[in-house]
């Protein structure tokens, strides 16, 4: 049960980080600023419920590794690690002074150098969660390693 959980939570987390990646290019790519802003009203609305999201999944995760010491476990958890450092310095910071800045109307060389930022951030951070998903599922035994076949 508890992997299931966990898997749930790290899915929700991961397609709610997606989702604020996406926004932000295609919003940025249009140029608009009402879009810019929705954008990142939805992006620091939608934290409310993404950091907790996040929390949770690396509390269960340290749950289910509790008792297990393989190297593949403590190369997530050193991952986690970077990534929760990454979100909650970096990239929550980064929403919330963005929404602000696109509240004022305020989308000049600051708030372009710190969506630049924010999207590298976000991109390393997708980046890893994905890491950090395929390495549940094998050491859950969800991927099975391909079979080749050698011709004789």
């Amino acid at each position: 049960m508890k992997n299931r959980i966990h898997a749930i939570l790290g899915t929700t987390a991961l397609l709610l980080i997606l989702s604020f990646f996406i926004t932000s290019s295609i919003v940025e790519l249009s140029g608009r600023t009402d879009w810019i802003l929705a954008a990142k009203r939805y992006i620091a609305y939608a934290l409310v419920f993404a950091v907790p999201c996040m929390i949770a999944t690396a509390a269960v995760g340290r749950s289910l590794a509790a008792n297990r010491k393989s190297a593949l476990i403590q190369k997530k958890q050193a991952r986690m690690r970077f990534i929760a450092s990454n979100g909650f310095l970096v990239l929550t910071p980064l929403a919330i002074t963005l929404y602000m800045l696109a509240l004022r109307g305020s989308f000049g060389t600051l708030f372009t150098v710190l969506q630049l930022v924010e999207i590298l951030a976000g991109a390393t951070n997708i980046y890893l969660l994905t890491l950090m998903m395929r390495d549940g599922f094998n050491l859950s035994g969800r991927l099975i390693p391909r079979q080749t076949s050698r011709i004789e």
